[in-house]
């Protein structure tokens, strides 16, 4: 049941990632309209807010976007950074709701950065205890119960990353909109690549979870 349960959710990740992959290159060849770059919305988002202690710069790959709050930078792949889309318009104002984000202080990224440090040691462990314990678990379940343990960590960020997002993308709509950087026919479609983003990391939460779970059977069955 749990393989059957496992391999759903790997066709479901897949087709999930597949849409955002299809989404993400389709939008980007939609100009904006107000002929913005990716690093123009992104600094002007960042005024709006009274923000001035951010910079923005660009980083290689794609997808490769991210807000660092350790340096305080907004990072842009280069196909954002310098694109007047539409897919560049999302993901330079969903960075920046990052950086508004921490700038007002959310309660849950200011959680999730503290999590940050106990899930880079868990994540580095996790894997090779969990499989010693699977293996050691009639002899020595205490393994595997600790193994579970790191695990739980992995998929508390998960889930305490996903409201993180979710709020994010809702900033970036917000702003797109009261900004007048989209008009009625971008805005749609903005709105969907950020959807298509977020189910991302829906599916990330429900996998995570679904694997400790099965941990958690492997240790009750040994009980039993």
């Amino acid at each position: 049941m749990y393989f059957i349960l496992f391999i759903g959710i790997s066709i479901i990740s897949w087709l999930v990632q597949h849409n955002l992959t299809n989404k993400f290159r389709k939008y980007s060849h939609v100009p904006i309209g107000s002929s913005m770059r990716g690093r123009d919305i992104a600094a002007q988002m960042l005024r709006d807010n009274g923000i001035n202690n951010v910079s923005i710069s660009s980083t290689p790959g794609q997808l490769t976007d991210h807000f660092n709050p350790a340096n305080m930078t907004v990072n842009l792949s280069d196909v954002v950074y310098g694109s007047d889309s539409v897919a560049a318009a999302a993901v330079a104002a969903h960075e920046c709701g990052h950086a508004v984000q921490h700038h007002t202080g959310y309660s849950m990224l200011v959680l999730r950065s503290k999590l940050v440090p106990v899930v880079s040691f868990a994540s580095k462990w996790v894997s090779w205890v969990l499989l010693a314990g699977i293996f050691a678990v009639e002899s020595f379940p205490q393994l595997l119960m600790a193994g579970i343990a790191l695990f739980a960590l992995t998929t508390l960020f998960s889930l305490v990353t996903l409201p993180v997002e979710i709020d994010a993308s809702r900033r970036a709509i917000k702003w797109l909109n009261t900004a007048g950087v989209t008009d009625s026919y971008t805005h749609a479609m903005a709105q969907d690549a950020l959807r298509a983003a977020a189910y991302t990391y829906v599916v990330a939460a429900i996998s995570s979870l679904a694997t400790l779970m099965y941990y958690v059977m492997i240790l009750m069955r040994r009980r039993d």
